[in-house]
């Protein structure tokens, strides 16, 4: 998700929703926790924590690799919250082994071993870049990145829920890759239930909005034949890029939101080797090269007015016209990984009587409805009115809401 306008007044917002869900639940002691260490110096592409041992493909999904201790903070103020992170094994979109990295903050009355409840909350980073993953920010790492996530995740924490927050992109930051997404939070969460020596029947809820919707609905899909042994009870997702054409196709030529278009073009053509480059116009270039590592705060309206035919070559078309482009999207449509077997909260804001200026709502309502006419217990909200970003507020409320009744099993 985009820089938040009126920053101060969703901050304060947010920290509302983080705080009431604190009413919700039984509140974790307020037990002193360590003091953190300092703030990360270096990047996740830089540190060796990230690099996986010799032979960890030979492991199963979900296998710890190695762990650490880390501190929380933001804009290099320390929050009094340590973390366990967990570089574990996990699956590709191609099927093949890869690594990537879940930071588990657990109430400090709750001990190894003992029942709890869990979250796995995914972060909207939307990431080109390594600096922009939960593992690095969370630690006070990037200046730029907003402490929305470190609120809410301190109020579920404070709730007396464990929270694992996975680089859920991976190492190759395929950011809207539907299963490599989702197979990063599944693997993510097996590896904290594994470092928490947690009962195997613990109570998961999946949580996100945004990009974080992607490992949320692709890892609810993919849960039933990829992780059946998962106590997975409910999933909220919120602002749901369902199809990615469709979202291309409604940003096109607008104010806003039109630097997703050659972020995405760049993401697809390296998750697919897709010869995009043969296709690209000298604006193209220029553009791709200027959001590669880049977060979407910095991409996202950088390009007013942007349209895929100024990027591509004339004899090309549109983005969809790009040999293999149009075939990789339609793999990373959600609703045709599988059928979640939890219930569902699905919600999408609507400004303009399309979406919320990048995703559509009817879109996410057909989702709601396809996954209603397979037998799956699905809530849908449209937040009439409200843009991507302010939807976000409505949304968490009624989210945490949703998974607060879930993980009280009701």
């Amino acid at each position: 998700m985009r820089q938040i306008s009126r920053p101060l007044t969703t901050l304060i917002a947010v920290i509302g929703v983080a705080a009431s869900l604190c009413v919700l639940t039984p509140t974790a002691s307020p037990t002193p926790l360590p003091a953190p260490v300092a703030a990360p110096a270096l990047l996740p592409t830089q540190d060796p924590f990230y690099e996986p041992p010799r032979d960890y493909e030979k492991r199963a999904p979900g296998a710890i690799l190695r762990t650490r201790q880390v501190g929380l903070g933001w804009r290099g103020t320390d929050v009094p919250i340590t973390a366990t992170q967990i570089l574990y094994r996990s699956t590709n979109n191609s099927g093949h082994p890869t690594s990537t990295v879940t930071t588990v903050i657990s109430p400090p009355v709750v001990g190894p071993g003992a029942p709890r409840r869990m979250v796995s909350y995914h972060s909207f980073y939307d990431a080109l870049g390594a600096q922009c993953d939960p593992s690095y920010t969370l630690r006070g790492g990037n200046m730029s990145e907003r402490p929305i996530d470190l609120a809410l995740i301190t109020g579920l924490m404070a709730a007396g829920y464990t929270v694992a927050v996975p680089d859920y992109e991976g190492r190759g930051l395929r950011w809207t890759i539907a299963r490599e997404s989702g197979y990063a939070a599944l693997d993510g969460l097996r590896a904290a239930l594994r470092q928490l020596r947690a009962p195997a029947r613990t109570p998961i809820a999946l949580y996100g909005y945004s990009g974080g919707s992607v490992p949320t609905g692709f890892g609810a899909e993919l849960a039933p034949t990829y992780s059946p042994e998962l106590n997975i009870v409910g999933a909220a997702a919120g602002g749901i890029p369902v199809d990615p054409a469709h979202n291309l196709g409604y940003v096109n030529g607008k104010p806003e939101w039109t630097g997703v278009i050659p972020a995405l073009m760049a993401v697809y053509a390296e998750t697919y080797d897709i010869d995009l480059a043969s296709y690209l116009s000298p604006k193209g270039e220029r553009i791709l090269r200027q959001v590669a590592g880049e977060c979407i705060e910095q991409f996202a309206d950088e390009y007013p007015g942007l349209t895929d035919h100024q990027l591509l070559k004339p004899s090309v078309g549109g983005v969809l016209d790009v040999p293999g482009v149009r075939q990789a999207i339609s793999e990373n449509v959600m609703g045709t990984l599988g059928t979640p077997r939890v219930p569902m909260m699905l919600g999408v804001g609507n400004s303009d009587g399309i979406g919320d200026g990048v995703m559509i709502a009817a879109d996410v309502a057909g989702l709601a409805e396809s996954y209603r006419s397979r037998g799956v217990p699905t809530t849908f909200t449209e937040y009439r009115g409200q843009t991507h970003t302010a939807a976000f507020i409505p949304w968490s409320v009624e989210a945490l809401t949703f998974l607060n009744g879930r993980l009280a099993g009701r």
